[in-house]
This record gives structure tokens, sequence and C-alpha cells, in this order.
């Protein structure tokens, strides 16, 4: 176990430092404000990936991260004030963009798993971008005609 909280710390630390990144060049955050944030994220993402492997539960292990996270962040909670205060500097989208970087980085060394999908999972995929990308057009259009904006 302490060969993977080791690999889980280290892939933390990178995401963390991309994060850091991002969230300065996109959305003008001074790293030293995002990084507690950025830090207390992580500690909860270990946590959370440290009580999977301890319990014997078949669930999975974002459930034991998002439950932590929403524990610790109950009004009332003794640190929740701090702990939404420092995350509250990390903006959703740079924690998005490096973590689907990851996975696609992940899912491009095993091509070979992948194309034992076929090339329905292709067809699949690319219609779900197509009906994303057109679905938030629509979306974008009718909030910025409502605001008077276009």
């Amino acid at each position: 176990m302490l060969k993977s909280i080791q690999e889980w710390v280290f892939v933390l630390v990178i995401i963390g430092a991309v994060i850091l990144i991002g969230n300065w060049v996109g959305y003008d955050v001074m790293p030293v404000d995002a990084i507690p944030g950025i830090a207390v994220l992580a500690l909860i993402c270990l946590t959370g990936l440290i009580i999977h492997k301890l319990l014997p539960f078949n669930i999975p292990s974002i459930a034991y991260i998002g439950i932590l996270g929403f524990v610790l962040t109950i009004p009332g909670m003794p640190g929740q004030e701090k702990i939404v205060e420092w995350t509250a500097q990390v903006n959703l989208l740079a924690i998005a963009t490096p973590i689907l970087a990851y996975a696609g980085i992940a899912i491009g060394r095993s091509w070979s798993d992948f194309r034992k999908l076929g090339w329905k999972t292709i067809v699949v995929g690319m219609c779900v971008l197509l009906g994303t990308f057109i679905g938030s057009a629509i979306i974008a259009e009718i909030v910025l005609r409502f605001q008077g904006i276009i």
C-alpha cells in the first residue's frame, strides 16, 4: 500500500502544479493564494484513496472523496470556514483541465484496450462530443439573447 500512496502523492503533486499554473495564467489567481486550496483538495483526495484501499466495500474511491469533502465543508464543522476560503481560490476549470488531460494520457497508453472496444465506441464518443457542443451553443444562445447581449 505504501507504493500506491507514493504514486498517488506523485500524481497529486504533478496535477497540483498544473492546476496552480492554470489557475494563475487563466484566472489571475496568484499561486501563493491558491496553494492552500490545492493542498487541501489534494489531501482530501489522498485521504479518500486511502480509505478506499482500507475498507473492504466495493465503492468507488470518488465516493469516499466526495463524502469526505462534503463532511469537511458542512457549516459548523471545525475548520470549515478556512477550507471553503482556501478552495474558493481554485477555479473549477483549472482543476478539470489537467485531470482530463491525465485521463486522456491514461487512455492513450492503452490503445490495445481501446481498440478492443471497437469502432462503435468512436462513433458514440463523437456523437457525445457533438451533442455536448451543440447543446452548449444552444444554451449560450438562449441565455445571451435573454440577457440582451446578442
